[in-house]
């Protein structure tokens, strides 16, 4: 059986992309109980329009509440809870037990989805979160695709198992490190982790102040904590053959536009995997694209490795407009993200789009007057493209973003 693709959504715009590029589930959050507290989250009039839209297009909607609350915090789940029963929300994702059983009070009508913050890494524990009402397990990170499968085929086959399989990873046990909380003051457990595992460190003398010496082993040492991105698309046949339900892609707090390209470069290629057909390479190749560290397979084949040689990303493409309308001919308006001019070469890509590159003829702004260069941010202006496109469609050019080593 072919798993469900679950796409992140740290807000609108990025749940209008997951939604239009592919997928069959998104996850998201209101502004408290998520464990993604910087992505930008969603309103209660929001999440009951995020919803709306996401059911429009027949993809379920999973809300998270995977955070550990304090006592000041728990007095306020029951309102939250019968919010997202009542606007339809398809499922919670808890790890706490205590919202667990709250969720099965105030929200009968959402099923309910075990985080990743809950650490199941064997059967029983699945089975046990079974047998109390949950109608998924999101494993932990940890594991293999031997134990994977161990667990599927000793847990009941109702019970829906769901994987990351795309994103970044944490150098703790499946997200649960105190280092943001002490060096920052932003809890990690209740969604503001700072990431200081990705900072580069050096060694202090008690007697030697203000002099600082690498921590290596050799001249790749000093990220001692940072870790690699997971990046499982040549492996989806794997994926599908331990059983899992539903694949899920990290990111909520990363860009529409990640969500976007990663959501339709698994949506076709797990497709062709399902249907016993090789992979395209132009939609493998799209997960290059998108800003991302190092990749590796998680542990799904072992342990990964770290990446010791600097926590930068890989950024080589920006997103420099929006398509918002075209017409049979290819005339299209679009909405300005950053600066391009004529003579660039640009790609473009949209949901359900092959990739195709072109070089930008003339342009004109709103008042039709001609434009060599669009310059102001969402200013609106028209393009000739050599094609129909849909709307949502981006164009994207080229450019050096890594940082420096």
């Amino acid at each position: 059986m072919k798993p469900e693709l679950l796409a992140p959504a740290g807000d609108m715009e990025r749940l209008r992309m997951a939604v239009l590029y592919g997928a069959d589930e998104v996850y998201l959050a209101g502004t408290t109980f998520g464990m993604r507290a910087f992505a930008g989250n969603f309103t209660p009039e929001e999440l009951r329009e995020a919803v709306g839209f996401a059911h429009s297009h027949g993809v379920k909607a999973y809300c998270a509440i995977n955070t550990m609350p304090r006592n000041n915090e728990i007095a306020s789940l029951p309102e939250h809870l019968e919010l997202l029963d009542d606007i339809g929300v398809d499922a919670v994702i808890v790890a706490d037990l205590g919202a667990f059983t709250m969720a099965g009070k105030y929200a009968p009508r959402c099923r309910r989805h075990i985080s990743t913050q809950a650490s199941v890494c064997n059967y029983e524990t699945a089975r046990a979160w079974y047998d109390q009402g949950a109608s998924r397990v999101i494993l932990a990170r940890e594991l293999s695709l031997e134990e994977i499968r161990t667990i599927r085929e000793k847990t009941p086959k109702e019970l829906e198992l769901e994987a990351f399989v795309h994103g970044a990873m944490c150098v703790s046990y499946s997200g649960r490190c105190l280092l943001s909380n002490y060096m920052t003051g932003r809890d990690s457990s209740r969604g503001a982790c700072a990431q200081p595992c990705r900072y580069q460190y050096a060694l202090m003398e008690e007697k030697r102040p203000g002099e600082y010496f690498p921590v290596e082993e050799d001249q790749q040492g000093t990220y001692i904590m940072n870790s690699r991105d997971m990046c499982m698309i040549d492996h989806l046949d794997d994926l599908i053959d331990v059983g899992l339900s539903s694949l899920k892609i990290e990111g909520r707090a990363k860009s529409a536009y990640y969500a976007a390209i990663i959501t339709g470069a698994y949506r076709h290629c797990l497709d062709d995997a399902a249907a016993g057909k090789p992979m395209d390479p132009i939609w493998r190749d799209e997960v290059e694209h998108v800003s991302h560290r190092p990749y590796s397979t998680g542990f799904y084949y072992g342990p990964p490795g770290q990446y010791y040689a600097n926590s930068r990303y890989v950024r080589e493409w920006q997103v420099v407009a929006l398509v918002t309308d075209c017409d049979a001919e290819g005339n299209a308006t679009l909405s300005l993200r950053n600066k391009f001019r004529t003579g660039d070469t640009v790609e473009l890509v949209g949901p359900d789009l092959r990739p195709f590159a072109m070089t930008v003829g003339g342009m004109t702004d709103g008042e039709d007057q001609p434009l060599e260069e669009p310059r102001t941010p969402q200013m609106t202006f028209h393009m000739k493209l050599p094609r129909a496109v849909p709307p949502y469609t981006l164009v994207r050019h080229a450019v050096e973003l890594s940082a420096k080593s």
